[in-house]
């Protein structure tokens, strides 16, 4: 790294000068009782006079024949002190080097020992420290500011302001000035007021500090077996209700489309283990026995009264055996229901099988919002099949399209390409685009977006090819009426547009079956309208005419 040096600046006249006066560290001289140039002298002096004494004597005995261990007492004094004085010369030069070691304790406790007292400019690639957060205003009381700097300093969590407080709307405001506070920046945009936030407590959603503004528009009316609805969608995407609106358009000038129920049955496989493959498949059988299915069908129902067992279908892997459970849950979505079950019955089936170990309430056989075959081909939630004949005046006049080109688009992209891609339940053109508006318009949970956008688009020439036959199968729809966020006022007012708002008391699941076949009628308008954007090249037109603003925001 680069150093750049000054000179150190002189100090000011006025300047006081400051005396240390903290007492010096000891030294090594320190512990001779003499002076130390005298103590030298004399070691020297000592050193010498009794090398110059003992090499005479030693010269003597040789000339006289006399052994040289044979010693007087003068000689062995004087061996002595030659030693001694060797010892001190010796140590003399290491003075420096003990003096080093003496000193260095107080070396380190001082605080300046390595601080450079010069004005230096150091160039290098170390970032400068961050410059402080600003402090964001908040209007807030006295008491709520006290809470805020609590929250700060930790002394009070942030998830146990609800229940401290005992007012939700004023626990989200605390934990919003708090996290501003942390954070340094502003939520200023995100709204705050005007939400019932007892309303999600202990349901929907842990610490919120605001919420998100999502606008929601109406496609329809699909007519669909007969009925009108008006479909609420949630997005931030435009162009998209713009073009479901036209696909409904058009079903509805051809008579509308029939949509059916093929099979209802939320999912949920537990994995466990047994010492060995042979007693997992001994438990296999016992399940697949149909009087130990009926037990277990007991037990399971006694969890809900709405919750009836349909199948359990079994796997293994070596020693570990995979259970998928299918019932019907009325018109919740029913995860935590079918969770319920199977855990009775895991309970219950360790009477028998007391070396099962549990491993896990969900082996990922279900499965749960991840793209899987099983869902695909056994199907999971709502499984649904809806089509249209749409007539060949309806595909020039409102699709702007034709049939032909209609069916060949349909024959490369949806099938052949997607087989190409090796898509998992993705042969269509855009299902997840309606399927997430539809949940998030109605409180569904958006990651079950995943399995429930399966779908196959199927088109076909009918009439001798004047008309044209289009159809989408969903087998795993995963939606309720109840529950999670169909209680919030938001989405209970579009499940209310639905006509599907809350359970069905005369029919339990008839109103989350219904909303299922909307939003495969839903489904099948989008697929519809943008293959014949595609068809006719109107893609990138409509998506620049709706998908763009032409707001000016430098102005704002």
């Amino acid at each position: 790294m680069d150093v750049v040096r000054r000179r150190p600046t002189k100090p000011a006249p006025s300047d006081k000068v400051v005396v240390d006066r903290r007492p010096s560290s000891p030294k090594a001289s320190d512990a001779l009782p003499l002076p130390l140039y005298l103590t030298n002298g004399i070691f020297f002096t000592l050193f010498f006079s009794v090398a110059y004494f003992l090499l005479h004597r030693w010269r003597d005995k040789i000339r006289n024949s006399t052994p040289l261990h044979v010693l007087t007492l003068s000689e062995l004094a004087a061996i002595v002190c030659l030693i001694a004085s060797f010892i001190y010369l010796l140590g003399f030069f290491g003075i420096d080097f003990v003096q080093s070691f003496i000193s260095k304790p107080d070396a380190d406790d001082d605080p300046q020992r390595f601080i450079l007292h010069e004005d230096r400019n150091v160039l290098c690639s170390i970032p400068p420290p961050s410059p402080p957060k600003p402090k964001i205003p908040l209007n807030l009381s006295d008491d709520d500011d006290e809470l805020v700097d609590r929250v700060v300093s930790g002394e009070i969590p942030s998830y146990s302001l609800e229940s401290k407080l005992g007012d939700c709307l004023r626990a989200a405001r605390i934990r919003r000035a708090a996290v501003q506070h942390l954070t340094g920046r502003s939520l200023e945009g995100l709204p705050l007021e005007a939400f019932d936030y007892d309303s999600i407590l202990g349901q929907c959603c842990e610490m919120p500090v605001g919420y998100v503004q999502i606008p929601v528009g109406i496609a329809g009316p699909l007519l669909l077996n007969g009925c009108e609805y008006s479909v609420p969608m949630a997005t931030t995407e435009g162009c998209l209700v713009a073009s479901t609106n036209r696909g409904c358009k058009a079903i509805h000038a051809s008579g509308g489309a029939t949509c059916v129920l093929l099979r209802d049955g939320m999912t949920r496989a537990p994995v466990v283990r047994f010492p060995s493959a042979k007693r997992a498949s001994e438990l296999k059988f016992f399940i697949e026995d149909p009087i130990n299915f009926e037990t277990l069908s007991v037990v399971f129902n006694r969890s809900s009264r709405f919750a009836r067992l349909q199948s359990i279908k079994s796997a293994i892997a070596g020693k570990n055996l995979y259970l998928r459970f299918t019932c019907s849950t009325g018109d919740a979505m029913g995860m935590n229901m079918v969770s319920k079950g199977v855990q009775n019955v895991l309970e219950f089936l360790q009477n028998d099988f007391p070396d099962m170990d549990v491993i896990g309430i969900s082996g990922n056989y279900c499965s749960d919002k991840k793209p899987a075959a099983v869902n695909w081909i056994e199907g999971r939630g709502k499984s649904v099949v809806c089509e249209a004949t749409i007539s060949g005046d309806v595909v020039s006049k409102v699709l702007k399209t034709t049939v032909s080109g209609l069916v060949e688009l349909n024959m490369l992209k949806n099938l052949t390409r997607s087989a190409m891609a090796g898509a998992l339940g993705g042969f269509n053109a855009h299902a997840a685009n309606i399927v997430s508006a539809i949940f998030i318009a109605t409180g569904q949970d958006p990651a079950q977006n995943i399995e429930s956008s399966h779908c196959i688009t199927m088109m076909e020439a009918v009439n001798d090819g004047k008309d044209i036959h289009i159809s989408v199968t969903m087998p795993s729809i995963e939606v309720g009426t109840v529950g999670g966020g169909t209680q919030l006022a938001s989405q209970s007012a579009c499940l209310n547009l639905l006509g599907v708002k809350g359970a069905n008391k005369e029919s339990p699941g008839a109103n989350a079956q219904l909303l299922g076949l909307v939003v495969a009628g839903a489904v099948l308008a989008g697929e519809l309208s943008l293959m014949s954007a595609i068809s006719a090249g109107q893609l990138v037109k409509s998506h620049m005419k709706y998908n763009r603003s032409q707001k000016n925001f430098a102005k704002n």
